[in-house]
């Protein structure tokens, strides 16, 4: 299996790109990455690639390694533990509505589904740093 390492990758639109070990450049979807794993630029990949709609593209893939800086880094910019309990009060009366409209059998129009999807996304990595 190769190895390479994360060109670049973008957790809220869910893609990025490998740069192999021998200069291949390799499309990275989220759906191959692993559970809890932490893929940034930097990130240390084994993956195996097969031919995708625009080129090579990583099917199964194993964290090796994750650079120590950017987690340092992400971890200085955790907000506080009081900001972080308003930021939930707040979630949690956004996410109390939209249940009351999920009970009634309807779902969030698109656009306000992805609003809430990415400050999920991001209330979960200030937990996870």
């Amino acid at each position: 299996m190769p190895n390479g390492k994360v060109r670049f990758y973008d957790e809220e639109r869910g893609f990025g790109f490998i740069q192999g070990d021998d200069g291949a450049q390799v499309y990275l979807h989220a759906s191959v990455i692993p559970e809890g794993a932490d893929v940034q630029q930097g990130t240390r990949l084994e993956y195996s690639v097969a031919d995708g709609r625009k080129g090579p593209q990583a099917l199964s893939v194993r964290v090796l390694d994750t650079p120590r800086a950017a987690t340092r880094a992400r971890t200085r910019n955790r907000k506080s533990a009081d900001d972080m309990a308003i930021i939930v009060e707040d979630l949690v009366k956004l996410l109390d509505g939209l249940g009351g409209h999920l009970k009634n059998g309807q779902y969030p129009e698109r656009a306000q589904g992805r609003k809430v999807a990415t400050m999920l996304r991001h209330v979960a990595d200030d937990f996870d740093a």
